[in-house]
């Protein structure tokens, strides 16, 4: 990687606290746009280079997301390259991706959410894991990143609250409800101490005795989904959007929604109250007869 690529990188986890996750997926964006731009010299990155740059990105199929991600990181280094005297001008202050309609984050029903929950059978030490997972996610609207990196001492389960490291490094605390707790506890007991003593601080284990990964939280809702019958595919942010979702269904207000999911901006959180609009449109379409 160009030295002033590893020097955005380490820019942005030391100076700026870009979490984990941001920070491999950048390194990732960069390693990728250095062998567009070889032989060409950074310098000579301009607004033609990039505009090419994106259209060979989406001329491979490349995801949405996945576009603007990668444009977010291009626009990020090469601010900061000019501020660093690296470039001369900004070659991406002015590019934007085409506007694409955004798409609702899918949330499951109550009745494929009950399904899922109750999908774990058995008492096995990985079963009742899962359970607590599984428990946990629904009710805490937490990230995969989040969970997988929660220590024991985040829980406080007599004010059934756990504490979390969100994006940015932004610490949040989030209630959890009684049967979540339950789980968690009767995890505690009967489930974490079965565990091989690894002498590891981390909430959730693998069988090994290891911090969970996001890849084994990720493979853990896809076998209980599977179990389950759920058709849509869904991921550990699919119970993280149903949290979201249902909590607006039932009344809950914006901003402490807001709060709970760890979202800077409300705008973020506000897309749920498009989930449920659309919702509440299926609902009214299939009921009224004269719809």
């Amino acid at each position: 990687m160009l030295e002033q690529f590893k020097d955005f990188i380490n820019y942005i986890k030391i100076e700026r606290g870009y979490s984990e996750n941001t920070v491999q997926a950048y390194s990732r964006d960069l390693q990728h746009f250095e062998t567009f731009l070889v032989p060409r010299k950074l310098p000579q990155a301009n607004r033609v280079l990039i505009t090419k740059y994106i259209d060979h990105l989406n001329n491979h199929g490349f995801a949405v997301k996945t576009l603007e991600r990668k444009l977010a990181c291009l626009k990020s280094f090469f601010h900061y390259a000019q501020g660093e005297g690296y470039v001369d001008n900004d070659p991406t202050a002015d590019i934007n991706l085409p506007k694409t309609v955004k798409r609702l984050p899918k949330a499951l029903s109550m009745n494929e959410t009950t399904r899922l929950l109750a999908a774990p059978k058995g008492e096995t030490h990985l079963v009742i894991r899962d359970r607590a997972i599984l428990e946990l996610l629904y009710a805490s609207g937490l990230r995969a990143s989040e969970v997988v990196s929660l220590q024991m001492n985040d829980l406080n389960l007599s004010a059934a609250f756990v504490r979390c490291l969100g994006k940015g490094s932004k610490e949040r605390v989030v209630p959890i409800g009684k049967l979540a707790l339950a789980a968690i506890k009767h995890y505690l007991e009967q489930g974490r101490p079965k565990f091989p003593d690894k002498k590891n601080s981390a909430l959730f284990l693998d069988k090994n005795g290891q911090q969970l990964t996001r890849r084994g939280l990720w493979l853990i809702i896809k076998k209980y989904v599977k179990q389950s019958g759920i058709k849509e595919k869904s991921s550990p942010h699919t119970l993280r959007h149903s949290f979201a979702t249902h909590l607006l269904e039932k009344g809950a207000d914006l901003r402490s929604v807001q709060e709970m999911l760890g979202h800077a901006d409300i705008s973020t959180t506000q897309i749920y109250t498009s989930v449920s609009r659309e919702r509440l449109k299926k609902i009214y379409q299939k009921a009224h007869p004269r719809a």
